[in-house]
C-alpha cells in the first residue's frame, strides 16, 4: 500500500530565524502519524536552521526546492544534491512549473537533476502539468507523457522505486482556482498508465502521484477520497501552521489513523 504524502514547498518564503520558529509551532501541532509522511521544503537558506528546530520530530522531513546537475564546481548561485544532503534532506522537488516556466528549465535538464538526486540518494518529487491553454486545447495527456517521457528518459525501475510524482496543473498554482477531482484523477491515471506501459506494472503500483495546485483544507479530503491521489503537493496553505497541520490531519483520516 502506498504510503500517502503531504509536502509542503515554501517557496521564496521566510527568513531562516523565521523557518525555524514556525518549525518549533509545526512540531507542537503533534499532526505526524506513521500512516502519512510529511515533508516540507524550505528555502536553501533555512534549511539548517529548520533541521535544528525539528531535532525533536524526525518524522517531519526535509525536502530542497531544486538542485544543480553537477556535484561541484564553478556554478555561482547553485545547489548541489551532496550539500542538501549534508543539510539532512531527504527529498527534493524537480521540475517545478515556476523552474520550467521562469528558469526556462526543459526536460532534458530536469532528467539530468534527477539522475544527481538519485545517484545521491535523495528522493525526488517530480512536477508535470499542463497551461490552461494546452488543457482547452484537449492536450494535457500529449503534455503530461511528454513531460514524463523526457524527465525520466533512460532511469532503470530500481532508482524508481524512491520517486514521487506530483501533478500540478499550471493554471491551479496559486490561483486559488483548484482542479476538480473529475479534473485531476483522469491524469493520475494517465500517469500511472504511462509507468506501466514504459516499466512495469509494479513501477505504476508503487509510484506515488500527488495531486497539487490551491490545495487547502476546505479541498484536500475531496483529492484524497481517490485511491489515485496519494497526497498533496501544497503552496500557499503550507505557510501557516494551522492549515498545513489540518491537511496532514485529514491525510492521516483518510487512513483510519
Amino acid at each position: 500500500m502506498r504510503i500517502p504524502l503531504i509536502a509542503g514547498n515554501w517557496k521564496m518564503n521566510k527568513t531562516a530565524s523565521e523557518a525555524a520558529a514556525f518549525a518549533r509551532e509545526l512540531v507542537q501541532q503533534n499532526m505526524t502519524s506513521p500512516a502519512v509522511e510529511i515533508v516540507i521544503a524550505p528555502p536553501f537558506t533555512a534549511l539548517d536552521s529548520v533541521r535544528h528546530a525539528l531535532e525533536g520530530e524526525p518524522s517531519i522531513r526535509l525536502a530542497g526546492q531544486n538542485l544543480h546537475w553537477e556535484d561541484h564546481g564553478a556554478y555561482t548561485g547553485e545547489v548541489s544534491a551532496p550539500m542538501l544532503k549534508d543539510l539532512g534532506c531527504q527529498y527534493v522537488i524537480l521540475g517545478h512549473s515556476e523552474r520550467r516556466a521562469l528558469f526556462r528549465e526543459g526536460d532534458d535538464v530536469i532528467q539530468k537533476k534527477l539522475a544527481a538526486a538519485f545517484r545521491h540518494g535523495l528522493k525526488p518529487i517530480l512536477c508535470v502539468g499542463e497551461s490552461l491553454d494546452q488543457r482547452e486545447a484537449g492536450r494535457t495527456t500529449e503534455i503530461i507523457t511528454g513531460q514524463l517521457k523526457g524527465s525520466l528518459a533512460g532511469f532503470e525501475a530500481t532508482q524508481l522505486a524512491e520517486l514521487t510524482i506530483a501533478y500540478e496543473p499550471v493554471w491551479a498554482i496559486g490561483t486559488g482556482k483548484a482542479a476538480s477531482p473529475e479534473q485531476a484523477i483522469p491524469v493520475h491515471q494517465t500517469i500511472r498508465r504511462f509507468l506501466q506501459q514504459e516499466w512495469s506494472p509494479a513501477v505504476a503500483q508503487g509510484t506515488r502521484i500527488l495531486y497539487g495546485g490551491s490545495v487547502t483544507p476546505q479541498n484536500v479530503a475531496d483529492f484524497l477520497a481517490s485511491e489515485e491521489i496519494d497526497g498533496a503537493l501544497v503552496g500557499g496553505a503550507c505557510l501557516k501552521v494551522e492549515s498545513f497541520a489540518s491537511i496532514a490531519t485529514l491525510a492521516q483520516k483518510r487512513t483510519g489513523h
